[in-house]
């Protein structure tokens, strides 16, 4: 009996750039909400990171998820549904999590939590399997025109949100005794930013995903934390690196056969790579001109 031979991965069922322009017009709404995401998600991820929050933006996307699958259960909107989900975990999160240690025993709790909840909706959905998918891993055509409004004002409401307490929020975010003693309402200011979080993970969940948010919201701002620390070169590097992966990501996975979130991962960890190594080339030369300065003898 001859051995089984498996086939080849031939470049093709990766990349097809076959009708690439009119495939491009199907998915312009994902384009456009990819970019909104990316520039809204790179911002707020610079204080997600101050705040050491990475592991709520997972526990906010798990709630975010079990509320659309639950409104793909019943037949309403999705985007209304992980919208719901999404800003009852955060304000969950940012009502009992006022420390470190309660935040992350909060979210550990919401997490299985969620979705156990989002399983149990998906696995009575007897709709189209492609819709299920979707909300693990994202769709490149799962944005119409009607959720691309919700999504572009929910991005408008975040963005104009962060400009509005921008200063107190930065201030907290870095250091929260100090702004607490100068009379910033921290609790508020906590509360706040979690809304405005679990809105933008609404948004995310639709583009890349519930179990794949962190990618746009956590690893562009990581990545230019690696390469900048001005309080103006951090948020407009993570808005860009932002865009970038998702807009890219899109735009590769047109001509792909793969889901849309593998090429968004990729990019958006292809640029931390990048940021890493050139945050570690640049520590090395400080260090090497460090130990090439001459010792200076103290005066006799």
């Amino acid at each position: 009996m001859s051995p089984r031979i498996l086939p080849a991965v031939d470049g093709s069922d990766v990349f097809s750039f076959q009708d690439y322009g009119a495939l491009l017009q199907l998915v312009s709404n994902s384009i456009v909400a990819a970019a909104a995401l990316g520039i809204v998600g790179g911002l707020i991820g610079v204080f997600v990171m101050q705040r050491d929050m990475a592991f709520a933006v997972h526990g906010v996307s798990e709630l975010s998820f079990a509320g659309a699958a639950a409104a793909l259960l019943f037949g309403g909107s999705v985007v209304a549904g992980s919208l719901l989900g999404a800003v009852a975990a955060a304000l969950v999160i940012g009502a009992l999590g006022a420390r470190a240690r309660d935040r992350n025993s909060v979210v550990g709790v919401l997490m299985p939590f969620g979705l156990g909840l989002g399983i149990l909706f998906l696995s009575l959905y007897d709709g189209r399997s492609a819709n299920r998918f979707s909300l693990l891993t994202g769709q490149i055509v799962s944005v119409s025109s009607p959720d691309l409004g919700w999504l572009i004002a929910i991005s408008a409401i975040v963005f104009a949100g962060l400009l509005v307490v921008w200063n107190p929020l930065r201030f907290d975010s870095l250091d929260p005794q100090a702004a607490e003693a100068r009379g910033v309402p921290t609790r508020r200011i906590s509360i706040l930013f979690m809304l405005l979080l679990g809105l933008i993970v609404a948004v995310a969940v639709h583009i890349i995903g519930a179990l794949l948010v962190m990618a746009l919201l956590v690893t562009p701002a990581a990545a230019a934390m690696r390469v900048s620390q001005g309080p103006l070169a951090v948020p407009l590097l993570s808005a860009l690196f932002g865009f970038v992966s998702a807009v890219g990501g899109i735009l590769l996975a047109i001509a792909g056969t793969l889901p849309v979130s593998p090429y968004i991962t990729t990019i958006s960890f292809a640029i931390w790579g990048v940021c890493r190594l050139v945050s570690w080339r640049r520590e090395r030369v400080v260090r090497t001109d460090e130990g090439r300065q001459p010792l200076r003898r103290a005066p006799a």
